[in-house]
């Protein structure tokens, strides 16, 4: 994803695509070391076990998203620093949906069968946001971030109190998330305006109820 950085805007969706292949059919490679990898993996019944697993499923499916939503907005925005700051994200984002692939395949279970939906829209949401400009682009990403630490706080309460592979995997992206935010912040986000919060929340709600079963 570096190359992003350096490229003309065909080049840049190019990648994208290339992106999209290897985030929904391919298998993402981590940069850093699997946070649970540690953690002892403590048996679980087939109650708990099913329902880690939908929550690591929601999970991954919001790391397809925030994957498709990073280079759809790196692929157009404006400033070289913006772009930079959306592709060191990305990068952080594919460690955690390695991470969390890592764990569904522990829990003998499998991602959403609606990835590729999911995907696409994220990244057509990505490219809208970019397309207003920098400042909007980032403002995106902090509504975004905000939002996926909520969830994942969430998470982190409702997990099965024996599963702490998962939730060591979860502490660490709920940190990752938050800083994402605050770096986007600090480099220029405007705040978003009254409904879009309202309706990312919504289908964010819509896409976890439908990725726990599916």
């Amino acid at each position: 994803m570096d190359t992003l950085r350096h490229l003309g805007p065909l080049d840049r969706l190019l990648d994208s695509a290339q992106n999209a292949l290897t985030t929904v059919l391919g298998t993402p490679r981590a940069e850093r070391r699997n946070p649970g990898a540690s953690t002892p993996d403590a048996p679980l019944d087939a109650g708990q076990s099913r329902h880690s697993a939908g929550l690591m499923r929601i999970n991954h499916t919001g790391e397809v998203c925030a994957q498709a939503l990073y280079i759809g907005q790196a692929a157009v925005a404006r400033d070289p620093a913006t772009r930079a700051h959306l592709l060191e994200a990305a990068q952080e984002e594919t460690d955690h949906l390695a991470w969390c692939a890592d764990r569904l395949r522990e829990l003998d279970s499998r991602p959403s069968l609606l990835n590729p939906l999911w995907y696409a829209g994220s990244w057509a949401i990505g490219a809208a946001a970019g397309l207003r400009g920098d400042g909007w682009n980032l403002g995106f990403v902090v509504e975004t971030e905000r939002q996926v630490e909520a969830h994942l706080a969430e998470h982190l309460q409702t997990l099965p109190e024996a599963d702490a592979r998962s939730r060591a995997i979860l502490s660490v992206m709920k940190d990752d998330e938050a800083r994402h935010a605050d770096n986007a912040l600090a480099a220029g986000a405007r705040i978003l305006p009254s409904p879009i919060p309202t309706l990312m929340a919504a289908m964010s709600t819509v896409m976890k109820t439908v990725a726990y079963r599916l």
